[in-house]
């Protein structure tokens, strides 16, 4: 029964089972838009922005974000995928599609007189044996595989990309990049910080042209000609002011009643800048690194002392470099007695810096940083539209590369773990005899959306492939002689079961047991609303304003 009242709150209340069914068909007609585009054949979105601009993608996150979604329910969903990919990486397709298909299985339940309570502690306890089905049965330790475990979990990520014809090539990119940064913290844990890889993007030539490089490349030039183009044993200073002719402030006025004071107030305002340079170089620097401008006077001081300049850094570079250098970035040269100084103890070391032509472009390459490893990827496509979608997917895989590093488990993909899930909670559910057994074999069921989808958007027969994968994990968890069974996931291309662990279709535990988990917070949260009001917006109109005047026949 539903009941829509006004309220005193210049709003509206609805409550009952409408307000369940209409976030259920929100939350479907989400799922909807980024189902076909789940797995290695799903296909792509374009999305045209109000100013032209075109993303074509497959991502599920980038198409939820770039939507404009009103329903309060479907905010949810958009903010679920978004919360994968910054806890993961990769997987926002389908915890959105598993999201949504636990909702419309509740409201199901929910027509058949079950209340939601029992749905959602079902839900709950579903996902619960589900993560300890996972992690006891299901995960296969990174170590086992040796080294083509990773490679694997990056062309499986990558195999439903627009790179994916190109897997090989970019899985060994990512690979390395990922190799170089891991190191071990005080208390013994694996660690890969990505975001330390600088990810260039440069349009033009072939994919396969695309390139790894063991340092950070900056997108910069050398700020004068004059400059040598390369330097050994470098000492950096990163510094984020700019060093040009200091001016006066806005405002500051000087009277001065001799003109000839006039070329003394000039001189003094080139003699500070003048004096900050000799303070830098006089720590040792002999490369300086700026977010600022360097005017072509300073740049004579540079010059002169030998070392190389580079202006108009992104800062973001800048505190990347000073992490991996060692350095410290300066925004003022300014201590704590009022005087400037800049100590020996603020500058990076490394190896080599140079600049380089690498594509069509120069860039300032840094080498054999002190403090940590540096790593940087030079993607390269069509056209800007393509690249964009490569960086994706190369973000992608490099989360999902880190994530096995960091956990050391593995998974294998292709509608695996979902199918054997999905037998595992219907034997689950049979042995419990509490109402809960009904929320717990619709959660059942709801698994067998993500191997369905895939089947479906490879254009094949999923009745039949389904079935069939059903039954090699309903043998796996019954007979102990084909326990081996349990390895079985789709082949799409080919349109048939396989070996996954065998055919190297591996994903991250991590990535797997979060999706669950999300996804089935996510159902609770909406489901467990029955009650929506909207409030409206008062009306500004101006009673005395001329249009309402005219109305009333006061003019």
């Amino acid at each position: 029964m539903t009941t829509t009242q006004s309220i005193s709150l210049f709003g509206e209340r609805e409550k009952g089972e409408s307000v369940r069914t209409q976030n259920m068909t929100a939350a479907v007609a989400i799922a909807n838009i980024v189902k076909s585009s789940l797995g290695p054949v799903g296909l792509d979105k374009m999305l045209v922005d109000e100013v032209g601009d075109v993303t074509v993608t497959n991502d599920g996150a980038t198409i939820l974000k770039m939507l404009e979604v009103e329903h309060p329910a479907a905010k949810v969903l958009c903010e679920l995928a978004q919360l994968q990919d910054e806890e993961v990486g990769d997987g926002t397709t389908s915890v959105v599609i598993i999201a949504a298909e636990l909702l419309r299985a509740a409201d199901e339940l929910i027509k058949q007189k079950i209340h939601p309570t029992t749905i959602i502690n079902g839900y709950k306890l579903a996902c619960k044996e589900s993560v300890k089905f996972i992690q006891e049965n299901l995960s296969i330790p990174a170590a086992d595989l040796g080294k083509s475990c990773l490679l694997n979990v990056a062309k499986t990520s990558m195999s439903s990309k627009i790179i994916g014809s190109d897997k090989d090539f970019f899985a060994n990119i990512v690979v390395q990049s990922c190799e170089l940064l891991k190191f071990t913290n005080t208390r013994g844990e694996t660690k890969c910080p990505i975001k330390t890889i600088n990810v260039l993007k440069a349009h033009g030539k072939s994919t396969r042209e695309s390139m790894y490089i063991k340092g950070y490349a900056l997108n910069c030039t050398i700020a004068s000609q004059l400059m040598a183009k390369s330097m050994k044993n470098a000492k950096i200073a990163c510094i984020d002011f700019s060093l040009q002719k200091s001016k006066m402030k806005l405002g500051v006025q000087v009277v001065v009643d001799d003109p000839e004071k006039l070329d003394a107030i000039r001189q003094r305002e080139a003699d500070i800048t003048k004096e900050k340079i000799q303070l830098i170089l006089a720590s040792g620097a002999n490369v300086i690194l700026t977010t600022g401008g360097i005017d072509d006077m300073c740049l004579k001081y540079f010059v002169d002392a030998g070392a190389i300049a580079v202006r108009r850094c992104k800062k973001e570079d800048l505190k990347r470099i000073a992490r991996a250098t060692g350095a410290a970035l300066v925004a003022s040269l300014s201590n704590l007695e009022g005087e400037e100084s800049f100590e020996p103890a603020f500058l990076g070391f490394a190896e080599e810096v140079a600049q380089e032509r690498i594509c069509d472009d120069e860039l300032v390459i840094i080498r054999g940083t002190k403090a940590k490893p540096a790593a940087s990827i030079i993607l390269r496509g069509a056209n800007d539209i393509y690249v964009d979608e490569m960086d994706r997917s190369v973000h992608d895989s490099l989360c999902a590369v880190k994530r096995v590093i960091e956990s050391k488990s593995v998974v294998p993909g292709g509608g695996c773990v979902e199918a054997a899930l999905s037998i595992y909670l219907e034997n689950f559910a049979t042995s419990l005899g509490s109402r809960e057994q009904l929320a717990i074999a619709e959660f059942a069921q709801a698994m067998l959306v993500i191997p369905k989808t895939l089947v479906v958007n490879a254009a094949k027969d999923s009745t039949e492939l389904v079935a069939k994968l059903r039954a090699f994990h309903n043998a796996s968890q019954t007979i102990e002689a084909k326990r081996q069974f349990k390895w079985i996931g789709l082949d799409l291309e080919n349109g048939k079961c396989r070996d996954n662990k065998e055919a190297g279709v591996l994903e991250p535990e991590m990535s797997k047991i979060k999706s669950l988990k999300f996804a089935t917070e996510a159902a609770i949260t909406i489901l467990r609303i029955d009650d929506m009001i909207k409030i409206f917006q008062p009306s500004k109109e101006d009673p005395n304003s001329y249009a309402n005047a005219v109305k009333q026949g006061r003019l």
